[in-house]
């Protein structure tokens, strides 16, 4: 979880509204960034169990998709409506795979300019778990991540 919450951290402070150069410490009388946390960080986790309409995805940060039939749909928003919004996704389920959408625009994997795609399949030793992050037009995905 190390890099977990190191990412997170990372995102936080890249993401965080620069307020006429205000710097927010917590359990740190010197914070020495925008955001300087001297602690454990913990995010919203959720198990999102799929069923026969499209699981929309609206909330929390690491979530673990259980698909109970395969290629059961787990729907994220639109990027360009919730830019910089970043989701860390695991299929859970050992032998159903897990249909990825999005309500709007495209799947970019990380380092690609072209070549989206609308759907992206998540099962077993491939695509397993993976980051998305909205760059406000697209969906960029960062595939196979591993979480220690």
């Amino acid at each position: 979880m190390n890099k977990l919450k190191l990412y997170l951290i990372l995102i936080a402070v890249l993401c965080a509204a620069n307020n006429g150069f205000a710097q927010v410490g917590i359990n740190t009388t010197n914070p020495l960034s925008m955001l300087d946390i001297n602690g454990n960080l913990s995010v919203k986790v959720l198990t999102l169990v799929g069923s026969g309409a499209p699981t929309l995805i609206s909330d929390g940060v690491y979530l673990s998709l259980n698909p109970q039939a395969a290629d059961q749909e787990f729907q994220l928003p639109s990027p360009i409506t919730f830019p910089g919004r970043i989701y860390f996704l695991r299929n859970i389920n050992n032998t159903n795979t897990a249909k990825l959408t999005t309500a709007a625009a495209n799947f970019f994997f990380k380092g690609t300019t072209t070549g989206g795609v609308n759907t992206l399949f998540m099962y077993d030793n491939h695509y397993r778990t993976i980051i998305v992050a909205s760059d406000g037009a697209n969906w960029t995905v960062y595939e196979n991540y591993t979480v220690p």
